[in-house]
């Protein structure tokens, strides 16, 4: 067999149950079309019920078996119940993403203790309840988990204390859960989009035209990347093309976590003028 063959049947998820977290829009829907376009069955989980069956009536539309759930990453019982209709429905999940994910921008003294929780909530407690609540469903040997982090997770980052602890968190619990789970033959690894053009994160950060400009020459390769180079790097981390690869924090970000945590200084002005008008 050629090496043009064994790639392509390396990234054959024909047949494959693909669960995400967070899969109604953005990145995280990027990701579950690409899975639907190599032949998965993808279950999508998000809170909005309408969103959700509208975004898996598009991979149906794509050719794929597909089925959108409604549950709150927050709510361990609900996720635990959506993630056993997975898998009774589709059997043994092969494929888990966690991406649920919330943010804006605050300066920590101004932040209240409910912002604050909000975002732990959604976003580290909630990849622990994806993860938690999936254990039992996941395919052994051979499932592959993947945690969608960010920047901050490293790289300090004004008007992100919130978002920095918890993204952290999520980094840190892929590496321990990667020991943890790893005699189970379950691979864990966590996913650093940078900047992606025409997703709501982007919009919270860069709420206008010029801002967006800024951060776009501020990438080391001087653009914006778009969901479909993240789902690309996704669909690889999760196939046996990357069957040693576990406990890593990969960044997919055109260089931009090289130069350190970003100033969102302007942007947050800018969004404290536009609350006020």
């Amino acid at each position: 067999m050629s090496n043009a063959s064994n790639l392509a049947a390396a990234l054959d998820f024909s047949g494959k149950h693909v669960f995400i977290a967070g899969g109604g829009s953005g990145i995280n829907l990027a990701i579950g079309e690409a899975f639907a376009r190599q032949g998965a069955r993808v279950v999508l989980v998000s809170r909005t019920k309408e969103r959700i069956e509208a975004a898996a009536a598009g991979l149906r539309a794509l050719g794929a078996e597909a089925l959108g759930l409604s549950a709150d990453v927050r709510d361990a019982e609900a996720i635990r119940a959506a993630l056993a209709t997975a898998h009774e429905t589709f059997g043994p999940i092969d494929v888990l993403i966690s991406g649920a994910a919330g943010n804006f921008l605050a300066p920590a003294a101004g932040m209240s203790a409910n912002g604050f929780r909000t975002v732990i909530d959604i976003d580290l407690n909630g990849t622990f309840h994806v993860l938690r609540g999936a254990h039992e469903f996941l395919r052994k040997p051979g499932a592959a988990v993947l945690n969608i982090s960010a920047p901050q997770a490293f790289n300090p980052t004004p008007y992100q204390a919130h978002v920095c602890a918890a993204k952290a968190g999520i980094d840190m619990l892929t590496r321990v859960l990667a020991m943890e789970w790893g005699a189970e033959g379950i691979r864990i690894n966590s996913l650093v989009p940078g900047p992606i053009g025409d997703t709501e994160g982007l919009r919270r950060l860069a709420p206008s035209a010029e801002a967006l400009k800024v951060m776009e020459q501020t990438v080391p390769l001087r653009r914006l990347g778009n969901t479909d180079e993240i789902a690309n790097m996704a669909t690889v981390l999760c196939s046996p093309l990357a069957s040693f690869v576990t406990g890593a924090v990969l960044t997919v970000d055109g260089g931009s976590s090289l130069l350190g945590g970003r100033d969102y200084t302007d942007a947050y002005a800018a969004s404290q003028r536009a609350r006020a008008q």
